[in-house]
């Protein structure tokens, strides 16, 4: 449906900001989601945190008419406690539909992983690699709800606590799987 074609922001506030390039966003058609319909998002990028206050990263998917109607939180990721300068991170979600209406009737479930040396307790590649995340961290659930019978904006807000990291989205691409 949409791939990049440039990186995003730099963000390095500690403050929830779209992380995805301005001309790479998509806005889905009214009625797109159906029961079963999937969305796979994947991301990926470099990322920075500090040894002594790593602080912890979210990423919120986000649709409706303003693309900011939160559908799938990844949680709180715990950053490595090790410093870490610009290395490479990877996210992939997959979305299901489950419920489709109006007003906030429309809901998707996701699941996925986060992937980086960033993590925390994960090995530098030299020596074993890097760490991985199931995501949600928590319970899995389905997200807020949007109204389908509207054209939906999607987006993906990035927050890290601790205003000492960095982010750069440098890849992003949404397949609809069906």
């Amino acid at each position: 449906l949409v791939s990049s074609s440039s990186d995003g922001p730099p963000l390095t506030a500690a403050a929830r900001a779209s992380c995805l390039p301005v001309a790479d966003r998509i806005v889905l058609p009214s009625h797109y989601f159906a029961i079963g319909r999937v969305l796979h998002l994947l991301m990926h990028g470099r990322i920075s945190c500090a040894v002594t206050t790593p602080g912890t990263a979210r990423f919120d998917v986000c649709l409706g008419s303003a693309g900011t109607t939160i559908v799938f939180d990844t949680g709180a990721l715990n950053l490595n406690i090790v410093a870490k300068t610009t290395v490479p991170w990877w996210l992939e979600v997959d979305l299901t539909c489950r419920a489709v209406g109006t007003g906030t009737s429309t809901t998707l479930f996701g699941l996925g992983k986060f992937t980086s040396e960033a993590v925390i307790a994960a090995p530098v590649p030299a020596v074993g690699g890097n760490g991985t995340l199931l995501v949600p961290v928590g319970t899995p659930a389905v997200g807020a709800g949007f109204d389908n019978t509207v054209a939906s904006a999607l987006d993906v807000f990035f927050t890290q606590t601790a205003a000492t990291g960095s982010l750069t989205v440098h890849g992003f691409r949404v397949e609809s799987l069906n």
